[in-house]
């Protein structure tokens, strides 16, 4: 071919200006990240613009990002990634399999797309590392406690060799075995993915990744239990904090682990800060680790200041070896070392660690909770950011003058650790240069920096770390990291649990629970509570917080303490103050459902100050001197009224409808005052615990109980509105415009005012109901969240159908539970089996905790006794009362619904003429509409509990199909003679 004329006249013409025209001003890696945003149809089609954006376009780690961004379920690689994209995309077969070849433009060159192509190719047999750093032998129990554990990374030889996994865990073999079984695949993106195993080995021929796929499952065990067979625990890992658990309520903690050349795990801390082991069975893996606080050149570390969550920017394991290791001076280099088969790498709590396979490897890891770590998983756990921050990254995470502030006052002594506290500084987690130009002298300099700041004074020592909690966070008001491995309930059900069961660990587990759940603190109020009530000292047995619920919880003998703490002082006050108002109202009537409610010893309300404690009575009439005193409201009225009752609550509702959760509290900040009560302490369990061995006469029993209490809430009268209180609501002459319609209300309708606090609560509520789901996120179905407005009705009152007129009242307000969910039943034995009934009181009188003792498995049934907790008492809907029962407590069984509405007998509508229909929206005039249009507004996402109990509708193509499916039994109910 002859040379054309550009090329005669110097060589080809560069043509990215011209191809790219007003993009040109970008880099490839800027263009190629908006790439990546785009759907795979827009960027098919982007394709077709110029020859430079046809390059772009068709580069397989592009094709790769798009594929695996909108996957999800069953995956199966079809020979390239655009191909496999396209697939998803349901285009037919004829457009996908296309065998024209791809185009090829000359004067077109990019850096940065030739590393990737560089690293989508190269192998790595010069990868192998002969004399790593990490020390390799067979050391006993006492060896490993004494040297390692905590302290620093081994590689154990000779613990797998009786396993059965030694020869049976390759390729070929556990191909036979588990071919149609589906693995768990880990790569870049939020959706779960999956692959038959014989799919993924077909992948693992074909494929040509820098960051291949590569299977991480933590449900190994379950999809395939014959793998458990083939190995065991060693024994130097055996003692283990969570498995103290039940499997369902224990985090993830062991984990298959199969993957190609170049695929790896890049640069992380194990989560909660806990230790690992991992066994090679086949393949070479090369690790690099750091010690805690020495974090990675190219790494960063986010932490979020509102909960604390950590998010780590890393490159991947190769593009890592490849682009910044040799970057490093020999003083920040990490340990190193290559695991061979058979061969079992320790990494401590805190260790930085990347791994990358040298070729297809076959592994098993599992993670654990020792005496060694124990407090360090505690502190992960507690609220507040800065010390997450601290742990991950060490002093880097702190702003310039905290960061000068300890490298001046840290000092220690052999014999005892003291340090003094920096100044806390609200500023999120600060971190090196990232070192995107390779070539910068600054990353170099930058490492330089980070290895100086870790090594000025950082410790991982419980003692340093904990200085950087925040004092001023409380586990039960704050916001819970999506990052941590377990719920703020699961945690205190844990600690719980360990406290009853492993009673010779008590000294650690106590340290553990101070850092953790502020235990010291609420002990101290607890024993001031005991003491001013006569009531005798807690038992050691009683001085952690028992039950899952969001408040701290004791049994102290024969009574149930109960410190109000959740949402803050303002909350906590109406939580307590309605609760009380309630009681009053009870006892006035001389409801049945006094008998099945604990009965009261004592409120009142807890405050310290000036290091002094002083208890304050409090019936819930009038407002407290300490709340005067601290200008904490700004009601008034008489002594004899309850001023934080459930009139002002409802304001108060209304007031932060529309506010994010976290800024709605406005007196959150005094966390030293402290409302409470006392109850009787009931005999038996709570339902939760005896959920899986109850008969089912004994649940039909239970939903005919609670239809009853039920019809017994409902039925109480309430107190009259308070007209002046709610001169706030009045003043409010309407609510801005909500997707295109007013929000405030028609003044021709005649709404009693009872119902407009909860409508304009409602409207408040709906304002924002988007962006909350879209929050919220999985399970709930994108597709539907994307029609929600247009699904909930205009106007609320014309859904409940509440306004009046002469001759018709219309439906009324009613006292409403709000939280009668599996924790909050309590159930007593009806029936014991042959064992003396002096074997049955013991049983009873050893129940220590609500979550901490084993079930009695002498007892043969057991009948409903009370109903818990009614601190979030409303005046409302009384279908709203339904969703926590059916939801949490029958787990969306419609039989057991049945037998709650035959017992409960109040109809839940008023009869509309066919007139008035028409005039209506006909949804309006289904109950399942009005459910579920109270699901889609609450305040918790109960919409991910309906998608979880109904799987098959995250497929649903509308919400009247979840509506229908939920909630369409309510349609045949209406009400009994």
């Amino acid at each position: 071919m002859e040379p054309s004329t550009a090329q005669m006249a110097g060589g080809p013409r560069d043509r990215r200006a011209d191809a790219l025209g007003d993009l040109r001003v970008l880099p490839d890696e800027i263009i190629c990240s908006i790439l990546e945003e785009l759907t795979p149809r827009d960027v098919a089609r982007l394709a077709c613009v110029s020859s430079v954006m046809y390059l772009l376009c068709n580069e397989e780690p592009l094709w790769m990002i798009l594929c695996l961004k909108g996957a999800s379920g069953l995956l199966q690689y079809k020979s390239s990634w655009k191909k496999t994209a396209l697939h998803h995309e349901n285009l037919p077969d004829k457009y996908i399999e296309c065998n024209r070849g791809f185009l090829h433009f000359d004067g077109f060159n990019s850096l940065y797309l030739y590393r990737r192509l560089y690293r989508c190719h190269t192998k790595l047999d010069t990868f192998y590392v002969d004399n790593g750093n990490v020390r390799r032998k067979d050391v006993s129990l006492e060896d490993f406690r004494d040297e390692y554990d905590g302290k620093k990374p081994v590689m154990l030889t000779g613990l797998a060799d009786a396993w059965p996994a030694r020869h049976k865990w390759t390729t070929d073999q556990l191909l036979l075995s588990y071919g149609d079984v589906a693995f768990k695949i880990s790569q870049r993106s939020s959706r779960k993915i999956l692959m038959k195993f014989k799919d993924y080995v077909s992948y693992i021929k074909l494929q040509h990744d820098e960051d291949p796929l590569y299977i991480f499952d933590e449900k190994f065990g379950e999809t395939a239990p014959g793998l458990l067979k083939d190995y065991c625990v060693p024994h130097l890992f055996q003692e283990d904090f969570f498995d103290i658990l039940d499997e369902d309520k224990r985090p993830p903690y062991r984990w298959l682990i199969i993957g190609p050349e170049r695929s790896g795990a890049s640069w992380h801390v194990d989560p909660a800060l806990t230790s690992a082991w991992n066994t090679l069975l086949s393949g070479r893996k090369r690790w690099a680790l750091y010690p805690p606080g020495k974090v990675p050149l190219g790494v960063t570390v986010h932490v979020n200041e509102e909960d604390g969550d950590v998010n780590i920017e890393t490159p991947s394991s190769l593009q890592w070896w490849l682009d910044f290791y040799p970057l490093l001076a020999d003083e920040d280099k990490p340990i190193e070392c290559t695991q061979l088969p058979g061969e079992t790498i320790y990494v401590p709590s805190g260790w930085w660690h990347c791994v990358l396979n040298l070729e297809t490897t076959i592994a098993v890891t599992q993670n654990f909770v020792n005496s060694s770590n124990f407090e360090f998983v505690c502190l992960d756990m507690a609220p507040g950011y800065r010390h997450k921050g601290v742990c991950r990254a060490g002093l880097l995470a702190l702003d310039d003058d905290s960061y000068e502030h300890v490298k001046k006052n840290v000092f220690c002594d052999e014999q005892n650790l003291s340090y003094s506290i920096p100044p806390k500084r609200e500023k999120r987690a600060r971190n090196h240069e990232n070192g995107d130009d390779l070539n910068n002298e600054r990353t170099k300099n930058g490492v330089s920096r980070a290895y100086n700041a870790w090594k000025d004074g950082f410790s991982y020592d419980i003692k340093f770390l904990s200085m950087f909690l925040d004092k001023d966070r409380d586990h039960y008001r704050s916001p819970w990291s999506s990052g941590n491995s377990i719920g703020q309930r699961e945690l205190r059900e844990w600690l719980s649990k360990l406290w009853i069961g492993k009673p010779e660990m008590r000294a650690l587990i106590w340290k553990g629970a101070c850092i953790s759940l502020n235990a010291g603190k609420w002990s101290e109020c607890l024993s001031e509570i005991c003491s001013f009530h006569n009531i005798p000292s807690p038992l050691d047995d009683e001085r952690l917080p028992v039950g899952t619920g969001s408040n701290p919880v004791f049994l102290v003998g024969n009574t149930v303490v109960k410190i109000f703490v959740e949402g803050g002082l303002e909350v906590a006050l109406y939580g307590l103050g309605t609760e009380l108002e309630f009681y009053n109202i009870l006892h006035e009537v001389n409801s049945p459902l006094r008998n099945c409610i604990p009965e009261g010893l004592g409120t009142g309300i807890l405050y310290l100050d000036n290091g002094t404690y002083t208890n304050l009575p409090w019936d819930g009439k009038g407002v407290p001197d300490i709340v005067i005193k601290n200008n904490l409201t700004g009601q008034k009225g008489g002594v004899d009224d309850f001023l934080f009752g459930v009139w002002g609550k409802k304001q108060f509702e209304y007031r932060n409808a529309e506010m994010p959760k976290h800024e709605s509290v406005s007196s959150a900040g005094h966390s030293n005052i402290w409302p409470y009560i006392i109850t009787k302490r009931c005999e038996g369990k709570i339902f939760a615990e005896l959920r899986d061995i109850l008969s089912k006469e004994d649940v039909t029993n239970l939903a005919s109980f609670l239809g009853e209490q039920l019809r017994h809430i409902h039925l109480l009268p309430h107190p009259p509105l308070n007209v002046s209180a709610f001169s706030v609501i009045e003043q409010d002459s309407g609510l801005p415009e909500i997707n295109g319609y007013a929000a405030s209300f028609n003044n021709k309708l005649n709404m009693r005012a009872e119902w407009e606090i909860f409508i304009r609560t409602l409207t408040r509520k709906r304002k924002d109901v988007l962006s909350r789901l879209a929050k919220w996120g999985d399970p709930i179905p994108r597709k539907l969240i994307e029609k929600v407005n247009k699904y909930l009705p205009h106007q609320f009152e014309n859904l409940l159908n509440i306004t009046e007129s002469q001759d018709n009242a219309r439906k009324p307000c009613s006292w409403i539970h709000s939280d009668i969910m599996d924790d909050n039943i309590y159930m007593e034995p009806s029936c014991v089996s042959t064992a003396s009934e002096t074997s049955r009181q013991g049983a009873l009188a050893d129940n220590r905790s609500l979550c901490g003792s084993s079930v009695n498995r002498d007892v043969k049934s057991w009948r409903p006794s009370y109903i818990l907790d009614f601190s979030d008492l409303s005046i409302g809907d009384p279908i709203l009362d339904l969703i926590p029962i059916y939801l949490d407590v029958f787990r969306g069984d419609s039989y057991l619904l049945k037998l709650f509405l035959e017992s409960y007998k109040l109809p839940l509508a008023i009869n509309i003429s066919k007139h008035e229909s028409a005039e209506n929206d006909d949804k309006c005039c289904r109950l399942s509409y009005l459910a579920m249009c109270y699901c889609i507004l609450h305040d918790d996402n109960v919409l991910g509990a309906i998608f979880s109990i109904w799987d098959e509708l995250r497929s649903a193509n509308s919400w009247e199909e979840v509506e229908l499916t939920v909630w369409g039994a309510l349609n045949n109910y209406k009400g009994f003679p």
